[in-house]
């Protein structure tokens, strides 16, 4: 059985693309993948990759809460980069959001993202 989670307090899906912002599934989690987005709004947060991977992080943040977990919960991440020299970047905001376990991740450079987007990240966190 498979539960959607929605949250007013992230982005919902663009232009009801037939997408969710997380399923609950197997006592597991599954965020899709999130843009630097502030909810209701449709231009990304001003600035470079940090404040873009802040925001990200805010977006998963957010829709774990609503699905009963959090960012110290997440098993595995898919961080999607459009420049892998944006590397170090993201990965100085990931690592102050993580904990001390950081989860399992896979981290690819991509041709474009959405909207120009510079990072994309997905989460994958236990619900139990």
């Amino acid at each position: 059985m498979k539960e959607q989670v929605t949250t007013d307090r992230a982005p919902a899906p663009f232009r009801g693309a037939p997408y969710s912002q997380a399923i609950r599934a197997g006592g597991l989690v599954f965020v899709s993948g999130q843009l630097a987005v502030r909810p209701g709004e449709s231009e990304f947060v001003p600035g470079g990759i940090a404040e873009q991977t802040e925001q990200v992080l805010a977006n998963i943040a957010a829709i774990l809460e609503a699905a009963g977990s959090s960012l110290d919960r997440v098993v595995k991440t898919t961080v999607f980069l459009t420049s892998l020299d944006d590397f170090a970047g993201m990965n100085e905001v990931y690592a102050r959001h993580v904990g001390s376990v950081p989860p399992a991740r896979s981290t690819f450079e991509v041709g474009r993202l959405p909207k120009g987007a510079l990072v994309e990240i997905e989460a994958i966190a236990s619900a139990d």
